[in-house]
C-alpha cells in the first residue's frame, strides 16, 4: 500500500449555516481536504467563504430556495467510500443503502451519528444560528485506509 493510502484524511461535514459563517468554524474547516455541506446555505457567499479553505460539495435544503443551482442530492466515491448527501433523511430512498458506505444529511439542527446495516448516518448538526438548546456544531470525518472515525466540534 501507497503512503497516500494510509494518510489519514479530512473531509469537513457541515450543514444549516443559514447565511452565517462562524469564526469557530472557518477554524475547525482548517486542515480540511473536503468540505461536505448537507443544504440550508441561503447564500452563495457562505459557498465562496468556505471555498477558501477546500472544495466543497454542496446540496440544496428546503431554506435554499428552488432557484438554488445546488443539487438535492449528490452520490460520490470519496477515499474509496461510496458518498450520499441530501439535507433531509426523510428523503432518503432506502433501497440505495446497499450500494453505500456513508450517507450525510442535515435539516433537523441536532447532530447524530449512527451505523444501520453497514452504513454510517450522519447528521452534523447546525454550523449557523442556534435554535434552541441544540449545540452549534459540524463534524470532522477522518478516513484512514478503510478505517472510518468521526470527531464532533462545537463551532460557537
Amino acid at each position: 500500500m501507497s503512503d497516500e493510502a494510509n494518510k489519514k484524511h479530512y473531509i469537513a461535514i457541515i450543514s444549516d449555516t443559514h447565511d452565517l459563517v462562524r469564526p469557530g468554524l472557518m477554524e475547525a474547516l482548517e486542515g480540511a481536504e473536503l468540505i461536505i455541506h448537507a443544504g440550508d446555505v441561503c447564500s452563495e457567499i457562505v459557498l465562496d467563504e468556505i471555498e477558501t479553505v477546500a472544495p466543497v460539495i454542496a446540496v440544496r435544503g428546503n431554506m435554499d430556495g428552488y432557484h438554488s443551482d445546488l443539487p438535492i442530492t449528490e452520490t460520490r466515491e470519496i477515499l474509496n467510500k461510496r458518498f450520499h448527501i441530501l439535507h433531509d433523511l426523510k428523503g432518503f430512498n432506502r433501497s440505495l443503502m446497499r450500494d453505500l458506505d456513508i450517507v450525510i444529511s442535515g435539516h433537523t439542527h441536532n447532530p447524530r451519528v449512527f451505523e444501520e446495516n453497514g452504513v454510517l448516518f450522519i447528521n452534523p448538526g447546525s454550523a449557523g444560528p442556534r435554535r434552541g438548546t441544540l449545540p452549534v456544531c459540524m463534524l470532522k470525518l477522518y478516513i484512514e485506509g478503510n478505517d472510518v472515525s468521526w470527531e464532533q466540534v462545537f463551532v460557537g
